[in-house]
C-alpha cells in the first residue's frame, strides 16, 4: 500500500514537472515570437499578383521587397530591421479592402504600399482612415482627391494628363481629340478634366470623341475601326489613352491590323510604360507616346545605380524599371526619413512629419512632400523605340508641384489641400471652409 501511494505521488510529480516545464518552454517560445515581433517594423505591400492588374502591379511588389532589402543592408529603420508582409488582391476591388484591414489589425504592419487602379485605392480610404494607417499610392491618377491617410507620390492630371494635351497641341498641331479609357472613376474623371481643358482651349464638340471599355477588354475592331473614321475628317487627330492593364495588348495590336500608324493618329498613353511592353511584339506600337515621371532610358548617375542594382537583386539583366516604381523609390525613402526624424513608427507623428521630407528622384531632381500630401515632379514625353525603351520627346523645364485639385473642374477650382496650416484636405480658399472631407 505504502508503495503505491509513493508510486502514485511519484507519478503525479512527474506530470507537475513536465506540465511546468511545457508552460515555461511555450512561454519562452511566445515570448522569443514577441521579441522577434518587436525586433522587426512590417511594412504592407498590396498590389495584384494575379488578375488584369498583374502584368503593371508584380514589378511594384518586387519593388518594394528589393527597397526593403536594401534598406536591411543599411541596419534597417530605428535599429530594427523591416519585414515585408505581402497579401495578392487579386485585381479584386472589394478585396483590396479586405487584406488592407487584414495588414493592419493582424499583421500590424506601420506602413502599407499598394494600389494601381483608383478603384483600388477608393475601395481602401475607408479602411485606412478607420484604423488611422499609412497608404503610399504610387500611380498617376485623377485627382480630385486629398486624404490624410495617403500620400500620392505618382502624377495628378497637372503633372501627366494636362502636359500630354499641350504637347500634342502645340508640337503634334492637333485639332481633333480620342479620350479612351477603361471604364471606372480614373480614366472618367480624367477625360471630364481633360475635355473641360480642351474647350477651354477652343476645342469644339464635335472634335471630341469620348470611349470607355471595361478592364480586360479583348475585342477593339470595331473601336479601332471608329477611331479611324474620327480621324478621316481631315484635321490631324490624337488619342489619349487612359487604358489600364492587359486590354492595352490587344488594343495596339488592333491599330497594327488597321494600318493605323503614330504618323497618322498618334497615341500618348497614361498607363503604358516599360513593363507592359515587355516581351511583347512592339512593331504596332513604334512612335506612340507615353507621358510619365521617369523613363528608365534616362541618363543620370542616380538612375544608372538604381537600374544595375534592381538587375542585380532580380537576377535579371534585362528587368525593366518605370514610373511607378520610381514613385515607389521615392515614396519609401520619405517614409524611411519621416520615422527617422520622429523616431518613431506612429502613424500621426509619421504623418505630421512627412511634408516638407525630400528625397532624391531617379531623373536627376529632388522631389519633395507638399502640405497636399503629393510631390513635386518632372514631366516627360517618351516615344516608343522597338526595344520597349522610349526616347524623351519632351520635358518640363523643371518640377511641378502636384494639384489635389483640379483648375478645370467647376466645384474643385477653388479647393486646396492643407494638412499642415489648414488641417484640411479639401479647404475652400473662397468661402475660406473646409468641406470636411479629403476626396
Amino acid at each position: 500500500m505504502l508503495t503505491k501511494l509513493t508510486r502514485d505521488i511519484a507519478t503525479l510529480s512527474r506530470r507537475r514537472w513536465l506540465a511546468a516545464t511545457a508552460g515555461l518552454v511555450l512561454g519562452l517560445a511566445a515570448f522569443s515570437n514577441a521579441k522577434a515581433a518587436d525586433d522587426t517594423i512590417k511594412v504592407g505591400v498590396l498590389h495584384s499578383l494575379s488578375g488584369t492588374m498583374a502584368i503593371s502591379e508584380t514589378t511594384l511588389k518586387d519593388t518594394i521587397l528589393f527597397l526593403i532589402d536594401e534598406q536591411n543592408k543599411k541596419g534597417g529603420v530605428l535599429g530594427k530591421k523591416l519585414e515585408a508582409v505581402v497579401v495578392d488582391p487579386a485585381s479584386n476591388w472589394p478585396l483590396f479592402a479586405e487584406k488592407a484591414r487584414e495588414l493592419i489589425t493582424k499583421d500590424k504592419v506601420s506602413v502599407v504600399f499598394g494600389c494601381w487602379t483608383s478603384v483600388s485605392r477608393k475601395s481602401v480610404l475607408p479602411v485606412f482612415k478607420e484604423l488611422n494607417s499609412i497608404l503610399f499610392y504610387p500611380v498617376q491618377y485623377e485627382g480630385e482627391e486629398s486624404e490624410r491617410n495617403v500620400f500620392y507620390t505618382g502624377a495628378a492630371p497637372n503633372q501627366q494628363a494636362i502636359p500630354a494635351v499641350d504637347y500634342l497641341m502645340k508640337d503634334e498641331k492637333v485639332k481633333r481629340w480620342v479620350l479612351a479609357g477603361t471604364d471606372y472613376v480614373y480614366p472618367r474623371t480624367t477625360n471630364k478634366i481633360l475635355e473641360a481643358y480642351l474647350k477651354s482651349k477652343g476645342v469644339k464638340q464635335e472634335d471630341i470623341m469620348i470611349n470607355y471599355t471595361p478592364f480586360g477588354h479583348s475585342d477593339w475592331q470595331t473601336i479601332v475601326a471608329d477611331i479611324k473614321k474620327f480621324g478621316s475628317a481631315g484635321k490631324k487627330t490624337a488619342v489619349v489613352s487612359t487604358i489600364n492593364g492587359d486590354a492595352n495588348v490587344p488594343f495596339y495590336k488592333e491599330l497594327g491590323n488597321q494600318g493605323i500608324k503614330a504618323t497618322d493618329i498618334p497615341v500618348v498613353a497614361f498607363s503604358v510604360g516599360e513593363e507592359e511592353l515587355a516581351g511583347i511584339d512592339t512593331k504596332p506600337l513604334l512612335g506612340h507616346l507615353a507621358a510619365w515621371n521617369y523613363f528608365q532610358s534616362i541618363k543620370t548617375p542616380e538612375n544608372d545605380k538604381f537600374i544595375k542594382a534592381w538587375q542585380a537583386y532580380t537576377k535579371n539583366p534585362k528587368r525593366v524599371t518605370n514610373d511607378p516604381m520610381e514613385a515607389h523609390v521615392i515614396g519609401f525613402e520619405m517614409w524611411v526619413k519621416a520615422v527617422e526624424k520622429v523616431k518613431s513608427t506612429d502613424a500621426d507623428k509619421v504623418i505630421d512629419a512627412l511634408p516638407g521630407i525630400e528625397a532624391k528622384n531617379l531623373t536627376g531632381g529632388t522631389s519633395k512632400m507638399l502640405p497636399n500630401h503629393h510631390i513635386t515632379k518632372p514631366v516627360f514625353i517618351g516615344e516608343i523605340k522597338a526595344n520597349g525603351q522610349f526616347d524623351v520627346v519632351w520635358k518640363t523645364p523643371g518640377l511641378v508641384a502636384g494639384d489635389a485639385w483640379s483648375k478645370e473642374l467647376e466645384g474643385s477650382k477653388d479647393l486646396i489641400g492643407d494638412w499642415v496650416g489648414k488641417k484640411c484636405g479639401n479647404y475652400n480658399t473662397k468661402t475660406n471652409k473646409c468641406g470636411g472631407q479629403g476626396s
